[in-house]
């Protein structure tokens, strides 16, 4: 079987499956309105079986290394055009339409066929709209692996190159040495940012405050 025909998308009775692999399918993911839902949001399980899927791929064909890096380049492009996270944000797109528009994207940035593949397939799953929390299920489980502790942060903006070096060095003075950071851009926190490491949450973001206040009025009344 050519690579071109690598990764697979079909239904088995009500379920959405993705397989990966060449010749007899490696992994598969099956999606199920009963599957466990088992991390940070309702939505993690999901994120973290297709993460599996394509990192277990990559460690089968000695090409770890290059996938986690077009990971990060497109978490990258993600988070810094706010055109492309609004076109992922966009309900009233089929999940054709979506697969179409991330194709010409990421052929233009020239990713590799790996990755192009599989958010293909991640596409007519009908979830692009979660493909950066797919890929960051990625990264989390390759921090995971290598015994590092992971930190999500969640901001309104992308974080500087500043900001991500003073949040490193504030995690470092709390005890957290070996840290891999986890970033995701979410724009209705209006402002600040949530941090979450494993049950702990801290969370400085303006939405954040807005709702503490609102719910002391609440308690007031």
């Amino acid at each position: 079987m050519r690579w071109a025909h690598a990764l697979h998308y079909g239904r088995d009775g009500h379920q959405d499956v993705c397989v990966i692999g060449v010749g007899t399918p490696d992994v598969t993911v099956v999606e199920t309105a009963e599957a466990p839902q088992v991390s940070m949001d309702a939505s993690g399980g999901m994120a973290q079986r297709y993460a599996l899927a394509l990192y277990e791929y990559a460690e089968e064909k000695s090409v770890l290394p290059e996938v986690l890096d077009q990971v990060r380049a497109l978490r990258k492009l993600i988070a810094e055009s706010a055109a492309l996270r609004e076109f992922l944000a966009d309900q009233s797109l089929d999940s054709r339409q979506a697969g179409q528009g991330l194709e010409a994207v990421l052929k233009a940035q020239g990713f590799s066929e790996t990755l192009k593949r599989f958010v293909g397939v991640v596409s007519r799953n009908r979830r692009a709209s979660r493909i950066d929390e797919i890929l960051g299920a990625v990264l989390a489980l390759d921090a995971k692996r290598r015994g590092e502790t992971i930190a999500e942060v969640r901001s309104a903006q992308p974080l500087t190159a500043g900001q991500r070096s003073a949040l490193q060095t504030r995690l470092a003075e709390a005890g957290y040495a070996r840290v891999s950071m986890i970033e995701r851009v979410q724009p209705e926190l209006i402002g600040g940012l949530v941090l979450q490491i494993g049950a702990k949450l801290f969370d400085t973001s303006i939405r954040g405050r807005l709702t503490r206040i609102q719910n002391a009025m609440k308690g007031a009344a």
